[in-house]
């Protein structure tokens, strides 16, 4: 049994609380939140964008702290979740290491890749995990994808598009703030960068064109490029302003021998076109976005049991992942291609 201790009870938190439920070898054992009435268990103010809303939560027989110090000295806690926002990941996450726990941390790693770096060096010091929670291999339709182009059950992966758009978050006051939430390039896009890198290897230059909001890039459109000229990848994500607007994701990923398409936003469900003429919809079950959060912290837990690095959660592709964003807004701002 893997005791966690979570760090942050605002939306995230209260995702991976809820997670934690449907996860057997896990057990909350602590919670650190400086905000006294949610640490009372009234989490009615918290909301997402998908999702339900907080309720009353029964917070019975667990350790409570408003100081991630003192709650890592606990020693009946086996691993720090980190769902704090991610200008204060780094801090969190190397604190945790230094007091010998294994860290799970809520994307992104960290706003600036020099933060990414010292959290991967605190936990290499300390002997310990850094595991990064990217929901996105986790979620029914990109685990598929990821399946097909590791088994290569349709050939060689030829490139695609993802796509990943919002609603201006009007309750998260920081959230155009580079060293708050860190905009939509770092909070909302970095999703598919992970999952680009992940399945691609890194690009060796990005060409991005977008709207910027202040410091931080609003709406935009990037093309990666590889050392493969058939490997094809673009990546469009923002914000838009009309409220109405559902949090919608999805891609189009090309195949040698089968294309796979999917877009939540238009109610469009996975769909395999194959290169017999043929259309099939995988069964994947109900859409739930929540349905990936277990699996993900199941992840984390099955790494530290087997005392197995994940491929998935690695910290290190994590901090990959930002420094792409890094370098598309850095494209975005001169208007030119950027080197990786």
């Amino acid at each position: 049994m893997i005791r966690v201790g979570i760090a942050g009870i605002g939306f995230m938190g209260m995702t991976h609380f809820n997670a934690y439920k449907k996860v057997s070898d896990a057990k909350i054992v602590a919670l650190c939140e400086k905000d006294p009435l949610r640490l009372s268990g009234d989490w009615r103010s918290i909301k997402g964008n998908f999702g339900p809303q907080g309720e009353i939560v029964n917070l019975e027989g667990m350790a409570k702290f408003s100081d991630l110090e003192e709650m890592v000295k606990d020693p009946n806690i086996d691993m720090v979740d980190i769902c704090l926002p991610p200008c204060f990941h780094a801090d969190a996450a190397v604190t945790a290491s230094n007091a010998g726990k294994h860290v799970l941390c809520e994307k992104a790693i960290a706003l600036h890749p020099e933060d990414a770096d010292r959290m991967v060096a605190a936990a290499k010091k300390a002997g310990k995990m850094l595991m990064i929670a990217h929901v996105l291999p986790f979620v029914p339709e990109y685990q598929f994808a990821y399946k097909a182009l590791v088994s290569g059950a349709y050939g060689k992966f030829l490139g695609g598009n993802f796509k990943r758009v919002i609603s201006d978050p009007l309750w998260l006051k920081d959230f155009y703030d580079p060293n708050g939430c860190g905009g939509p390039m770092v909070d909302l896009h970095i999703h598919d960068a992970h999952f680009i890198r992940l399945i691609c290897g890194m690009p060796k230059t990005v060409r991005s064109v977008g709207r910027m909001r202040g410091e931080v890039a609003e709406y935009f459109t990037s093309q990666f490029l590889f050392d493969d000229p058939r490997l094809v990848v673009t990546a469009t994500s923002g914000v838009i302003n009309q409220q109405g607007r559902p949090f919608t994701h999805g891609y189009e990923m090309h195949f040698e021998k089968a294309t796979l398409a999917f877009d939540s936003g238009m109610n469009f469900p996975l769909t395999l076109y194959d290169d017999k003429g043929g259309v099939v919809h995988p069964d994947l079950g109900p859409p739930d976005m929540l349905a990936a959060f277990p699996p993900e912290l199941a992840e984390s837990v099955q790494a530290i049991q087997k005392n197995q690095p994940s491929a998935l959660l690695d910290g290190s592709l994590a901090r990959d992942a930002l420094v792409l964003c890094q370098k598309q807004t850095e494209s975005i701002v001169s208007g030119k291609t950027v080197s990786v």
